[in-house]
């Protein structure tokens, strides 16, 4: 089944998904950095384009050139085949790049790459954006050049589907790291964090921060609040570095929530990029499952979601960060707003108990449903990734572990250790 783009405007909760996935080029033998995104984007007149169109599905350009972005050309009604679509843009590349000596590698952080000495800025359009960020924040370093996500855009529309949507989200993305986090290691070591991605993206932007925030987005729940208390303190922070005004735009702003005002949608980011598509969007069907039944209300009122400020959020978004599913919660009051009595209670189990509580209601995909029975029962990518190493690995360890990664991505297979 082929991914059926939604063309009708507006676009109210749950009409259609956009979905965005990040990969690293590497080369074939090394697995080293292959910036050579650019030889990818070439469109039928040998130019190089930031953007390929095909069919419901894009390619496209990002910061660095050893990355190239797989996403839905638009929204698009459900998840049903999806992964499959993605799976068939992936075949697309890796065709162009077998002649080139180079693969694609999933997972959210390169391994061992050096992000001071090998990293490439896409140097074609939208280079003056890219420069900006370089020269503010010095893109080097993991917290730009070493990121791959999946990204995933919901829609809304007006100020009353934005407060239902946005409150949910606000108490979904501390879940995330404990269904998703693929980037236990970088610098060729085991870090402290199952989700070391997200430790890099908290703090990319620290010369500024309003600019992420505390990554879980504040309580605020109409546009114009928005626009006065994120927004434009972003835009007057960064103004003295900026003062040609190119990085004056809501995408300036890297909360874990993205509100898209221009495209009435938020974008989630919060999602290591995993092993290979169906996975990425098994984890999508519970991340939105999720939020439709907090939208309804199902286990606690939009009063209750919106009380949460972002400060306790962000606590426990930090200890699924370094724990994943093993991160303790202990904090009784979060775990009662999924239905749960209890003091604290392993962030896996509240995970699957919560998709325990969804399977009744909601539809998810029979590969959907093998893949969330996977994670449940071995942990995330990051831990399925320590759990195939030793405690203290070689070079050529690491090296066929994630050789086994890229080859999972080709094949559709999942990573079991």
């Amino acid at each position: 089944m082929s991914a059926c783009i939604v063309t009708k405007r507006p676009l109210h909760l749950f009409d259609g998904y956009g979905v965005e996935m990040e990969y690293m080029i590497v080369d074939n033998t090394s697995l080293d950095l292959a910036p050579a995104s650019d030889r990818i984007l070439t469109n039928a007149d040998g130019h190089v384009v930031n953007e390929i169109t095909r069919n419901a599905m894009a390619w496209s350009n990002e910061l660095v050139l050893h990355v190239i972005e797989v996403k839905t050309n638009g929204p698009v009604s459900g998840f049903n085949g999806l992964g499959a679509e993605f799976r068939q843009q992936i075949a697309g590349i890796e065709a162009r790049l077998k002649s080139m000596n180079m693969r694609l590698m999933p997972g959210a952080m390169h391994p061992w790459m050096d992000p001071f000495t090998e990293v490439k800025l896409w140097p074609h359009e939208y280079n003056p954006i890219y420069e900006a960020y370089n020269r503010i924040f010095d893109c080097r370093g993991h917290g730009w050049a070493n990121l791959q996500s999946t990204h995933l855009n919901l829609p809304f529309h007006g100020d009353r589907e934005f407060e239902k949507l946005h409150a949910a989200l606000r108490l979904i993305l501390p879940l995330i790291p404990a269904m998703a986090a693929s980037s236990p290691i970088a610098d060729g070591e085991t870090k402290p964090f199952l989700d070391y991605r997200m430790e890099m993206y908290r703090t990319n932007s620290f010369k500024i921060p309003s600019i992420p925030g505390r990554i879980v987005p504040e309580q605020v729940f109409t546009r114009k609040d928005y626009q006065t208390l994120i927004l434009d303190t972003m835009y007057r922070d960064i103004a003295p570095y900026d003062p040609e005004g190119i990085l004056q735009d809501e995408w300036l702003n890297s909360r874990g929530a993205m509100s898209r005002w221009d495209r009435g949608a938020i974008e989630v980011r919060v999602i290591d990029i995993q092993e290979h598509p169906v996975v990425d969007i098994a984890i999508l069907e519970w991340i939105v499952n999720l939020a439709k039944h907090l939208v309804a209300e199902g286990f606690c009122s939009i009063e209750e979601q919106k009380s949460w400020h972002e400060d306790d959020l962000y606590g426990l978004l930090q200890s699924t960060m370094e724990d994943g599913e093993r991160a303790m919660i202990s904090n009784p009051d979060f775990i009662r707003l999924f239905g749960l009595q209890k003091e604290s209670l392993l962030a896996g189990d509240l995970c699957k108990h919560i998709y325990t509580e969804l399977l009744d209601t909601y539809t998810f995909t029979n590969e959907s449903k093998e893949i969330l029975s996977l994670i449940f029962e071995e942990g995330p990518l990051g831990r399925r990734i320590l759990n195939s190493l030793p405690e203290s690995f070689k070079p050529q360890q690491l090296h066929a572990v994630y050789e086994q990664l890229c080859d999972c991505l080709r094949d559709g297979t999942s990573f079991v250790p």
